[in-house]
C-alpha cells in the first residue's frame, strides 16, 4: 500500500511539474517567441497595404524660419516639395509669414510620416542644408535640436565655449560625426543633430557637459575612441568598462581640478587643498624667520625694524633719483665730431672703390673688341646651301 501511495504522489508532482499557469488569457506562449530567426531589434519598413484606407484627420505642422534662410528656401523648395509628395504629405512655403507648414492628405499611409515631415522643417529653419535635412524621412534617421543659448549666462563665455565644440577648423566636430555616426550643425543658440537614438544621447551629453564647463570636448573624444575599440572586443562585450576608461578631470571656478565623481569626493578634494595651502603658508613663514635670525632683525624691537625698512626705502628713491638724472642729463650732452682718421679711413674707401670700377670698365670694354672681332670673321657663303 505503501509503494502505491509514492507512486501516485511522484506521478502528481510530474503533472504539477508540467503545467505552467498563466494569470491571464493572454498571456499564453505564441510559437514564434522562442524563434532564433526573429530579429526583435529591427525597424520594418512601413507597408502601404497595412493601412490601405488613408488617415481619418488632417495633422498640420509649422514652424517659423529665420530671415536670412528665405532665398535659400525659396530656391530648395521643389526639391523638398518632390521628396514629400512620394510619402503623401502636403507643404506649404509662407514667405509673407516666414512659415513652412507640412500637412497629411487623403494619399497619406504612414501615420508617423506627418512627424517626420515637422522635424524636417525645424532642422530646415536651423540652418541645415536641404539635401541632408530630407535624410530624416528615413525610418533609421532621427533627430535632436539642442538649446544651448540658457546655459551659460556671459555672452563671451557662451561664444568660447561654443567655439570648443567645433574646435579648430572644425576638426572636433568632425570626430564626434565619424565616433558617434551623426550629423552635427551649430548655428547661433542651437545645435541641429541627426543620427540613431544611441547617438544622439551621447551628442547631447557632450555638448551640455562642454556648454556647463564640465567636461572639454576632447576627453570625451578620446574616451568614445576607447569605447569603441572596447566594443570591437566580444569578450568584452559583456563585462564592465569602468575598470579600463581612464578618468578625466574637469574644473571648478576657482581654477582647481577635480575628477568628475561623488560630492563627497569633490569635498575630500576641496579639503585637501586647502590643507595643502595651510602647509605651503606656514613652511614660507618658517622660511622668513629664518632669514631673519641670520641677518639679526628678529631680536630687533619694533623703532629700530622701523628705521631700517625707511632707511632701505631711501636708499631706493635716491638710486632712482639718480637714474633719472642720468636719463635726463643724456639728452644735453653734444654728440660726437668725426676725427681726421675717419676722414683718411673714408677717403682710402672711396679711392679703392674707383680703381674696382675702372678695373671693370676695362675687362669690359676688352670683351666687346673680342665679341667684334670674331664677328667680322664670319663668312656668311659658307652658311648658303649650294644649289
Amino acid at each position: 500500500m505503501a509503494e502505491v501511495a509514492e507512486e501516485k504522489l511522484q506521478q502528481e508532482n510530474q503533472n504539477l511539474d508540467k503545467k505552467v499557469r498563466y494569470r491571464g488569457n493572454h498571456d499564453k506562449p505564441k510559437p514564434w517567441d522562442d524563434d532564433p530567426n526573429i530579429d526583435r531589434w529591427t525597424i520594418e519598413k512601413f507597408d502601404p497595404a497595412w493601412n490601405p484606407t488613408g488617415m481619418l484627420e488632417v495633422s498640420t505642422f509649422s514652424t517659423l524660419f529665420p530671415k536670412y534662410r528665405e532665398k535659400y528656401l525659396q530656391d530648395s523648395w521643389p526639391r523638398i516639395e518632390s521628396a514629400l509628395k512620394q510619402y503623401g504629405v502636403a507643404c506649404k512655403l509662407n514667405l509673407v509669414e516666414g512659415s513652412m507648414t507640412v500637412s497629411t492628405t487623403r494619399k497619406t499611409r504612414d501615420p508617423y510620416i506627418v512627424v517626420k515631415a515637422r522635424d524636417l522643417i525645424k532642422l530646415l529653419s536651423r540652418s541645415v542644408p536641404a539635401p541632408q535635412a530630407i535624410k530624416i524621412l528615413e525610418d533609421e534617421v532621427q533627430c535632436d535640436i539642442i538649446k544651448i543659448g540658457n546655459l551659460v549666462r556671459n555672452k563671451a563665455r557662451f561664444v568660447k565655449r561654443r567655439q570648443r565644440l567645433l574646435g579648430p577648423n572644425s576638426s572636433t566636430l568632425k570626430a564626434m560625426e565619424i565616433l558617434l555616426d551623426c550629423y552635427i550643425l551649430i548655428q547661433g543658440s542651437t545645435v541641429a543633430a541627426m543620427g540613431s537614438f544611441k547617438g544622439l544621447k551621447q551628442v547631447r551629453r557632450v555638448v551640455e557637459e562642454c556648454l556647463r564647463n564640465e567636461i572639454h570636448p576632447v576627453y570625451q573624444i578620446k574616451n568614445l575612441m576607447m569605447r569603441k575599440e572596447l566594443a570591437k572586443d566580444p569578450a568584452l562585450a559583456t563585462e564592465s568598462w569602468a575598470s579600463n576608461s581612464s578618468i578625466y578631470f574637469k574644473f571648478d571656478s576657482s581654477g582647481r581640478m577635480f575628477s568628475k565623481s561623488s560630492p563627497k569626493a569633490r569635498r575630500r578634494s576641496h579639503i585637501q587643498h586647502y590643507l595643502l595651502n595651510r602647509r605651503l603658508a606656514r613652511q614660507e613663514n618658517l622660511l622668513l624667520v629664518d632669514k631673519q635670525l641670520e641677518s639679526g632683525e628678529y631680536f630687533m624691537n619694533d623703532q629700530k625694524k622701523a628705521d631700517k625698512k625707511w632707511q632701505e626705502k631711501q636708499e631706493k628713491q635716491s638710486e632712482k633719483s639718480a637714474e633719472k638724472k642720468r636719463k635726463r642729463d643724456a639728452s644735453f650732452l653734444p654728440p660726437e665730431e668725426p676725427t681726421q682718421n675717419n676722414n683718411l679711413n673714408k677717403s682710402e674707401e672711396s679711392k679703392k672703390d674707383i680703381t674696382e670700377l675702372t678695373q671693370s670698365l676695362k675687362s669690359k670694354t676688352n670683351e666687346l673688341k673680342k665679341q667684334k672681332k670674331t664677328q667680322e670673321k664670319v663668312n656668311a657663303e659658307e652658311y648658303i646651301a649650294v644649289a
